[in-house]
């Protein structure tokens, strides 16, 4: 009876020692759950990019010549059309004037030719063929008076010869005078007037270059902007091959960044995209270039997304973050980044809480990846409890406390 009443006992304490080893070994985890969502989610490309004016104009001139006089300083406003500066152009004055001097002088040659000289050979031409004819009627008539005279008698045969030599030489003169008529109607008339034009042309030519070599040293502003470079001084010899000044209309600043050809190929003209600066305010912008080609050396492809740069908070130069919005998937299951779990190999699990208050691991597939939100495409339903707070090294089956945590916001 004594040693059956002992291996009770034993049996007891040894019942009692196992619960409690239990309790020791398996105690609750607190943790915040956030049930899965059926919602909206966003795919977004982000990436580092250097900003650029969306205008800019490196002025050049045109001619090498010293500078006489600048009108503008580095960092003041411009607009189209303004002198910003004067170079030394005293000899293009004097080709100017000359060559002006030159056109007019051709001017009124060719008004001479067309309304006096070429019309009055004409008129001369034509009144010395009419004379011609007539004193080749007159002589024609007087050699046939003498003629009949010399057959009744009354005439020397020296007198008929005469008069028939006066005929042939008006006849003579008669044609020489139509064969001038006939050439300038068939275009001698045209050929001098075609001359004096060309004179003309030529001039107004010689003209227009002297011109455009006198403009080409008053520098004008392109485009509204402003001076943000101004190499040379005032004295010094500008050139053609140096730039002179350079304006930029920073309105607008253009993110140009090169990104991987795969995610390049998610994003389109006109998409929504934000700038975030060093100092960490975002500024809205739109994807406006994404380059149909790949860089043969860096193998990106490169995308602009351009913004309103308002107050000139935006400096051409600065690098920022370039966020783009690739897609939107307007029913997808997501779960707080949070709560996603990544080990070495890869492979992607959540731990969903049970019934038994219990969290389990539960592998997933993964879609859109956000900072804040991760789409799951297979492994969750909507509704069900998952670890977002207190997930990591949280082993399979550990008995948890819930703390309820609102899910993710559209």
């Amino acid at each position: 009876m004594v040693l059956l009443s002992l291996a009770a006992v034993a049996a007891a304490l040894s019942v009692a020692c196992t619960s409690a080893s239990e309790a020791t070994a398996a105690p609750s985890v607190a943790v915040a759950v956030t049930p899965v969502a059926r919602m909206p989610i966003q795919q977004w490309v982000r990436t580092q990019a250097v900003l650029y004016p969306l205008q800019q104009a490196i002025i050049t001139p045109k001619i090498s010549a010293p500078v006489a006089h600048f009108y503008v300083q580095r960092g003041d406003t411009v607009h189209a059309g303004e002198l910003l500066a004067q170079l030394e152009n005293s000899d293009l004055k004097a080709g100017n004037e000359d060559a002006q001097a030159q056109l007019q002088a051709a001017q009124a040659n060719y008004q001479t030719a067309v309304a006096g000289a070429i019309p009055a050979a004409l008129k001369k031409a034509q009144l010395d063929v009419t004379a011609a004819e007539q004193a080749q009627a007159n002589a024609q008539t007087i050699y046939e008076s003498r003629k009949q005279l010399f057959a009744q008698g009354a005439l020397p045969k020296r007198t008929l010869d005469q008069a028939k030599v006066n005929l042939t030489d008006a006849q003579n003169a008669t044609a020489l005078a139509q064969q001038h008529l006939q050439a300038l109607e068939r275009g001698g008339h045209s050929a001098a007037l075609r001359e004096a034009a060309a004179t003309l042309a030529g001039a107004q030519a010689r003209a227009a270059a002297a011109a455009a070599q006198l403009s080409f040293s008053e520098i004008r502003s392109p485009m509204d902007g402003v001076v943000t470079d101004r190499p040379v001084y005032e004295g010094e010899l500008a050139t053609t091959s140096s730039p002179l000044m350079t304006i930029m209309n920073l309105a607008q600043v253009v993110a140009r960044a090169h990104l991987p050809a795969d995610q390049a190929a998610l994003l389109r003209p006109g998409a929504k995209a934000t700038l975030t600066g060093p100092a960490g305010k975002t500024f809205p912008a739109k994807v406006t270039i994404v380059s149909a080609a790949t860089d043969i050396g860096s193998t990106t492809v490169q995308v602009w997304a351009q913004a309103a740069n308002r107050g000139d908070a935006l400096r051409p130069g600065t690098t920022v973050t370039v966020a783009m919005l690739a897609r939107t998937i307007p029913d997808a299951l997501v779960i707080p980044a949070s709560a996603l779990l990544t080990d070495t190999s890869g492979a992607t699990t959540v731990m969903v809480v049970g019934a038994d208050h219990h969290a389990h691991s539960r592998a997933v597939t993964v879609g859109v990846r956000e900072p804040d939100a991760i789409q799951i495409l297979k492994g969750l339903r909507a509704g069900e409890p998952v670890v977002s707070v207190g997930a990591y090294a949280l082993a399979d089956d550990t008995p948890v406390t819930v703390t309820p945590v609102k899910s993710p916001q559209p």
